[in-house]
Order: C-alpha cells, then structure tokens, then sequence
C-alpha cells in the first residue's frame, strides 16, 4: 500500500484526533494501566505496586486522564478508609486489541529493530570518527603553515 493510500484520512480534524488519542495511549504508563485492567478492577495500591517506577503522582495524573478520556472508570466504597478501584470501560476494553496488536509486532519486529539501530549507531560512529580524523588534519595542516 503506497503512502497515497492510506486507510487514514489525512484531514486536519482527523490528524488532530490521531494525536490527541496518541498523546494519551503512547505514554507508557497508560499502557501498563490499561493492560493491567485488562483483568478486572484494581485497587490504586495494587496498581502502584505492579508498576516498577511509576510515583503516586504520575499515576493519579494518569488515571484521572484515562477517566476524563471514558477509558476508565473509578469506583469509590464507603468504608473506612475509602476503598476505590479502577476499572476498564467498554470504550477501554476496545483499546486492547490495537495494543495488543502493536506488542504483538513490537515483539516480532524488536531483533529486526535493535538490527537497524545497531547499523545506524555503527554508521554514525564512523561519521563522527572521521569528523574528528579531518579536524585532526585541518589542526595539522593550520599549524604547519
């Protein structure tokens, strides 16, 4: 499928939609999040401890957006002390199969990936060391005029 073709409409409106939901699913945290629900509710603690790097902050902020966005909802019990649980909606639920897809080709394509970036940095190397060989000999040649 050549570019011209894409399944995506190339409109103002819909590049705006493409990026705003990007902007919040392409964190890494919302994904984790989501994929953990993906088992049920979970309790803001159970959450924090799952999730190896994530401060209390960080998920506050990413839950709340994940509920504003309606791919979340919070639950709150009357107890003491107050019990809440996240939970997917069914709009979040239908993020797990564009997910799942892109971990699927992640992992399929992740030696073909670390391949290229290994030829990449290799060639960048060799730019920057050749760089630095002809600053070398524009030193030596400045110097012995």
């Amino acid at each position: 499928m050549s570019p011209s073709h894409t399944p995506v409409s190339q409109s103002h409106d819909s590049c705006l939609a493409v990026r705003e939901i990007l902007d919040r699913v392409g964190d890494k945290w919302s994904v984790l999040i989501v994929a953990l629900l993906t088992d049920g509710p979970r309790r803001f603690s159970d959450l924090r401890r799952s999730i190896e790097g994530i401060s209390q902050r960080m998920l506050t902020h990413t839950l709340k957006a994940l509920e504003r966005d309606g791919l979340v909802t919070r639950t709150v019990y009357p107890t003491i002390p107050p019990k809440v649980e996240y939970e997917l909606t069914d709009l979040g639920r239908t993020l797990l199969v564009p997910i799942t897809a892109l971990a699927e080709w992640a992992q399929a394509k992740r030696a073909a990936i670390q391949g290229a970036r290994a030829k990449y940095d290799a060639k960048q190397a060799r730019a920057a060391a050749n760089a630095a060989e002809d600053d070398r000999a524009k030193a030596m040649g400045n110097g012995a005029a």
